[in-house]
C-alpha cells in the first residue's frame, strides 16, 4: 500500500473519529438540563456543563428553566352579571421538573397556553364586572393557583398571572362613568352634610357658653366692629344690640324709685304750713 494511500485512510479515521466525538460530547449552559433516552428509555437528567452520549444510541432532549413569558390571546368572556368582556392576560412559568415536562406532555409552551386560555375564560366568567375592574389581584391569584394546580403534573411551575387588559362595550363604559359620576356627587353630599352637622354642632355649643356668660356676646360685637373698622368702607351701619342698652335701662329703672321717694318728704312740711297759717 501507497504511503498516500495509508494518508488517505488516516485522514479518513479522523474525521469519523472528530463526527463521533461531536456526535457524542454536548455542553450544556448553567440554565440548562438535559433528558437522555438510550435506545428508547430513559436515563434520567443531566447537566450542566459536559455530557457524554453514545452515538447513535443516545438521544438527548435539551430543556430550558429559565422563566417564560407567554402571552395568553384575548378570550372573550362573559361575566356573571351577563356583560362581555374581552380580555388579556400574560403567564410566567418555568421548567421545574426537566424529565417531567419532557415525558409528560408532548409541547409544554402549547400545552400551559391551552391550559391558561381555558382557566382564563372559567374563572373571569364567575366574576362580575366590578370584581373584574377593581378585584385584579385576586383574580391574579385565582388565575395562578388554578393553572398553576393543573401544570404540576408536567414539572411547570407558574409563578403569576397578570390581567393586562379589559376592554368592555362603549355603551357599558358610559354607565360606569355615569355610575362613577353619581357615587363621587353622593360622597359630595355626605361630606357637606356632615360639615353642616358638625357646624351646628360648634355653634350650638357656642350659644351655651354665650347664654352663660353674656359678656362674651359683647365681646364678639365689639370684635366684629374692628374687623368692620379695618375695611375700607364708606359708609359702617352701627347696629346697637339690646344687651348693650339693657344695662342702662336697668339703671335707670333703679334710680328712678329713689328720685320719688327723695321728693315726698320736701312736700310733708308745706302742708304742715298752710294749716298754721290759716289758724293766725
Amino acid at each position: 500500500m501507497s504511503v498516500g494511500a495509508i494518508l488517505g485512510v488516516l485522514a479518513v479515521l479522523v474525521v469519523l473519529a472528530l463526527i463521533l466525538v461531536a456526535a457524542s460530547v454536548r455542553i450544556l449552559r448553567e440554565y440548562e438540563r438535559a433528558v437522555v433516552f438510550r435506545l428508547g428509555r430513559l436515563l434520567g437528567g443531566r447537566g450542566p456543563g459536559v455530557v457524554l452520549l453514545i452515538p447513535f444510541i443516545d438521544r438527548m432532549e435539551r430543556v430550558s428553566l429559565r422563566t417564560v413569558t407567554q402571552q395568553i390571546p384575548p378570550q372573550e368572556v362573559i361575566t356573571r352579571d351577563n356583560v362581555p368582556a374581552r380580555v388579556t392576560a400574560v403567564t410566567y412559568f418555568h421548567v421545574v421538573d426537566p424529565t417531567r415536562s419532557v415525558v409528560e406532555v408532548e409541547d409544554v409552551l402549547a400545552a400551559t397556553s391551552q391550559i391558561a386560555q381555558t382557566t382564563l375564560r372559567s374563572v373571569l366568567g364567575k366574576a362580575e364586572l366590578d370584581g373584574l375592574l377593581a378585584e385584579r389581584e385576586r383574580l391574579n391569584e385565582d388565575l395562578q393557583k388554578t393553572i398553576d394546580e393543573q401544570t404540576e403534573p408536567w414539572g411547570i411551575k407558574v409563578t403569576a398571572v397578570e390581567i393586562k387588559d379589559v376592554e368592555i362595550p362603549e355603551d357599558m363604559r358610559h354607565a360606569i362613568a355615569r355610575q362613577a359620576e353619581a357615587e363621587r356627587e353622593r360622597r359630595a353630599k355626605i361630606i357637606n352634610a356632615e360639615g353642616e352637622a358638625q357646624a351646628a354642632s360648634k355653634l350650638a355649643e357656642a350659644a351655651d357658653v354665650i347664654s352663660r356668660n353674656p359678656v362674651t356676646i359683647q365681646l364678639r360685637y365689639l370684635q366684629t366692629l374692628l374687623e368692620i373698622g379695618g375695611e375700607q368702607n364708606s359708609t359702617v351701619v352701627f347696629p346697637l344690640p339690646i344687651d348693650l342698652i339693657a344695662p342702662l335701662t336697668q339703671l335707670l329703672k333703679d334710680r328712678a324709685p329713689n328720685a320719688s321717694t327723695n321728693a315726698s318728704p320736701a312736700r310733708e312740711p308745706a302742708a304742715s304750713i298752710e294749716p298754721a297759717a290759716r289758724a293766725d
